[in-house]
């Protein structure tokens, strides 16, 4: 896979449908900017798979994107300007997990292609995050780890 971070989506876009059959999956990169339904002239932030990852002809290409003008978030997700109610009246993005990580100081096999920005999501199985309301997680969103993240192509419990 190609690198497309930096790239306006029209560039990036058309790039895209020459190497997979699926439409291209857009989004903005930040959780509370609604992606313009005009998003052309936007510059790709994050992408999924990452640059460098085999993709197949079936892959899923997702591509999140900013305003022109706007800055890249650090993770896919974030929120360009914070609320300013109190945080504990704040509703967490994501569905709080029912399992706990692992506390005998093994690897989770966590995501190997994302921020690492220090996610509190875990799930144990896909089950888990499915019965959360948290599946399929992108590379870069709470909860992803590449042990959940079958065929290794950036989106856990997708099938």
């Amino acid at each position: 896979m190609p690198s497309f971070v930096g790239q306006k989506f029209a560039d990036a876009g058309a790039a895209v449908k020459k190497l997979v059959s699926k439409p291209v999956e857009v989004r903005s990169a930040y959780s509370d900017v609604p992606l313009a339904s005009d998003h052309a002239g936007w510059a790709v932030c994050f992408q999924t798979p990452a640059a460098g990852a085999p993709v197949e002809q079936a892959s899923t290409v997702e591509l999140s994107l900013v305003a022109p003008g706007r800055p890249c978030p650090d993770k896919a997700g974030a929120v360009l300007v914070p609320s300013k109610a109190p945080a504990a009246s704040a509703t967490p993005a994501v569905p709080k997990p029912k399992t706990s990580p692992p506390t005998d100081g093994g690897s989770t096999g966590g995501d190997t292609g994302g921020s690492g920005a220090g996610s509190s999501a875990y799930y144990k199985t896909c089950a888990d995050a499915r019965a959360a309301g948290a599946a399929p997680m992108r590379r870069g969103q709470p909860g992803y780890r590449s042990a959940l993240d079958k065929d290794q192509d950036g989106i856990a419990c997708d099938k």
